[in-house]
C-alpha cells in the first residue's frame, strides 16, 4: 500500500485543477485517470467546440463582407480536413500544456481506472499499474465527470445518431441536422451547423430556449436563431426516431399538438448529461448516489461528502454548481486549500458567468428577472439593444444588454446579454454581481468608446438617474 496526502480521482478541469492546486501549496497528489488528461472540456467538448464555432464566425463572416459590406468575397468550399486539423492542434497543444504543468508541479499521474475501497483508500483497476493501491492522508476527491443522456432505443452511431461527445468527430459536414435540446449545448451545434451551410431543426421541449435563462435573453437569442434561418421548434417532444439509410426518420409533435414527420441526415441528441460514478466503489466508502445520480456533498463550504475526508468536485455535483468547465476549476481550488488546511471561501454559484457560444452568443451572471422576483426581492430592470451603440451598429447583428437590479439604486442582481462578442463582456458584469456592486458604482467607471462594453456602462447609468440616453 503506497500512500499520499491526496488522491484525485479523474483528470478533467476539476480533478487536474485540484492536483495542482495542491500540489502548489506543499501536498503529495496522485491523480488517477483512465482516459487523458483534461477531460471531456478539453477533448470533446468546451475547446474542440469552441475551435469549430470560431471557423464557424469566419464562414459567416464572408456573408456578412459580400452582403452588408461589399466585400465581393466567396466561399469555395471547407476543406473538413484542414479544418479538423486545426482544432485537433488547438487540443493536443492544450494537452501538452496540461500534461507539464503536472508533471512540472511534481503530480504523479496514475493511468487507469481507479475505485475507492474506503473512505482513504484507492484501487487502480486497470492500466501498467492496475492492482496498485494507494492511502490518502488528507482526502480522496472524486472528479470522474460526466457523459452525454441518451435516448432509450436510439443508440448513438457516431454517424447518423450523435452526442456532444462524438458530434464533432463525426464523418464529414451533413447537408441537414435535426438537433434534440435547447440547452446551450444544443444550441451552440445548432449554431455550428447552420454556419458550416446545413439545414437545422433545432427542438426543444420546454416553452423556450435556454430555459434556465432569462426569458428576454431567450427571445432575442430564438430571433437571432430564426433570422438565420434555424427552425426552431420550443415546446415540441421527439416521440419517435429511427435510423435509416443516409440518415434519420424522426417524428415531432409540436406546440400546435401537430405531428411533424422530419428527414435529416444526422440526429445529434443535447439533452443533457449524467455524471460517472460506475466503476468508482462509492459503497466500499460509505456513499450513496442521489435519485439524478449525483454524489451530495454534506458541506458545500467544503464540497466534503458526508464521509469525512472525501470531497467531489465538477459534474459530479447536483445544482447549485453549474456543471461548468470554470465553475470546476473553482471547486478544484476550494478542495484543495481545504484539505490543504486553509479557510477558503465557499463557491459563490450565484456569480458564475453562464455564456452560450452561438452566433448569436448569450453571457450572464447573477438572477433572471423573474428568479430574483421569485426570491422576494422588489426590483428595477433595465434594458438596451446594442444597436444603441455605435459599435452595436458596426456589427449589425442585434442583440441586448439587460440588467435586474434591487429597487431604490440597490445592489445590481443580475446581468444578461445576448449578441456578438458578449462571451468576452461578461466578466466585468461578474464582478458587479459578486462584488454586491450598485448600478452607481458601476456607472463612475468610463466604458471606451466605441465597444460594446458601453451598452453596459449606459445601462448602468440609466438605472443611476445618469442615463444620457435613457431613463
Amino acid at each position: 500500500m503506497h500512500e499520499t496526502d491526496v488522491i484525485v480521482i479523474g483528470g478533467g478541469t476539476g480533478g487536474y485543477s485540484t492536483a495542482l492546486r495542491a500540489a502548489a501549496l506543499g501536498l503529495d497528489v496522485v491523480l488517477a485517470e483512465r482516459d487523458l488528461v483534461g477531460g471531456t472540456c478539453l477533448h470533446r467538448g468546451c475547446i474542440p467546440s469552441k475551435a469549430m464555432l470560431h471557423a464557424a464566425e469566419l464562414v459567416d463572416g464572408i456573408a456578412e463582407a459580400r452582403e452588408r459590406w461589399g466585400v465581393k468575397a466567396t466561399l469555395d468550399s471547407i476543406d473538413w480536413t484542414a479544418l479538423t486539423a486545426t482544432r485537433d492542434d488547438i487540443v493536443s497543444r492544450n494537452h501538452r500544456g496540461v500534461e507539464g504543468h503536472l508533471s512540472h508541479a511534481g503530480v504523479r499521474v496514475v493511468r487507469g481506472s481507479a475505485a475507492l475501497t474506503d473512505a482513504r483508500s484507492v484501487r487502480v483497476e486497470s492500466g501498467k499499474e492496475a492492482g496498485t493501491r494507494w492511502r490518502a492522508r488528507r482526502g480522496v476527491v472524486l472528479a470522474t465527470g460526466s457523459r452525454p443522456r441518451t435516448l432509450p432505443g436510439l443508440e448513438p452511431d457516431g454517424d447518423r445518431v450523435v452526442t456532444s461527445d462524438d458530434a464533432l468527430f463525426a464523418p464529414g459536414l451533413p447537408g441537414s441536422v435535426l438537433v434534440l435540446g435547447g440547452g446551450a449545448i444544443g444550441v451552440e451545434y445548432a449554431s455550428l451547423h447552420r454556419s458550416m451551410g446545413a439545414a437545422v431543426t433545432l427542438v426543444e421541449a420546454a416553452e423556450r430556449l435556454l430555459p434556465l435563462e432569462d426569458a428576454e435573453v431567450s427571445r432575442y437569442l430564438t430571433r437571432g436563431l430564426k433570422k438565420r434561418g434555424i427552425d426552431v421548434q420550443v415546446g415540441a417532444r421527439l416521440e419517435g426516431a429511427r435510423a435509416v439509410a443516409g440518415g434519420v426518420r424522426a417524428t415531432v409533435r409540436t406546440a400546435r399538438g401537430e405531428a411533424r414527420e422530419l428527414r435529416a441526415d444526422r440526429l445529434l441528441v443535447a439533452v443533457g448529461r449524467v455524471p460517472v460514478t460506475d466503476g468508482l466503489g462509492l459503497e466500499a466508502a460509505g456513499l450513496a448516489t442521489d435519485a439524478r445520480g449525483f454524489v451530495v456533498p454534506a458541506d458545500w463550504s467544503r464540497l466534503e461528502t458526508a464521509v469525512p475526508g472525501v470531497h467531489v468536485v465538477g459534474d459530479l455535483l447536483p445544482p447549485p454548481s453549474l456543471g461548468l468547465a470554470h465553475a470546476s476549476f473553482a471547486e478544484g481550488l476550494l478542495v484543495a486549500e481545504t484539505l490543504a488546511g486553509l479557510a477558503p471561501r465557499p463557491v459563490d454559484y450565484a456569480a458564475v458567468p453562464r455564456v452560450t457560444y452561438s452566433s448569436p452568443q448569450t453571457a450572464s451572471v447573477g438572477l433572471s428577472e423573474a428568479g430574483a422576483r421569485e426570491r422576494g426581492h422588489a426590483v428595477r430592470v433595465n434594458s438596451m439593444p446594442l444597436t444603441a451603440v455605435a459599435k452595436g451598429m458596426v456589427h449589425g447583428q442585434g442583440g441586448v444588454v439587460k440588467v435586474v437590479a434591487e429597487e431604490d439604486g440597490g445592489r445590481v442582481l443580475g446581468v444578461h446579454l445576448v449578441g456578438p462578442h458578449v462571451s468576452e463582456m461578461i466578466a466585468e458584469s461578474q464582478l458587479t454581481v459578486g462584488w454586491d456592486a450598485e448600478a452607481a458604482d458601476v456607472a463612475q467607471h468610463i466604458h471606451p468608446h466605441p465597444t460594446l462594453s458601453e451598452a453596459v456602462g449606459e445601462v448602468m447609468l440609466s438605472l443611476a438617474g445618469r442615463g444620457l440616453h435613457q431613463q
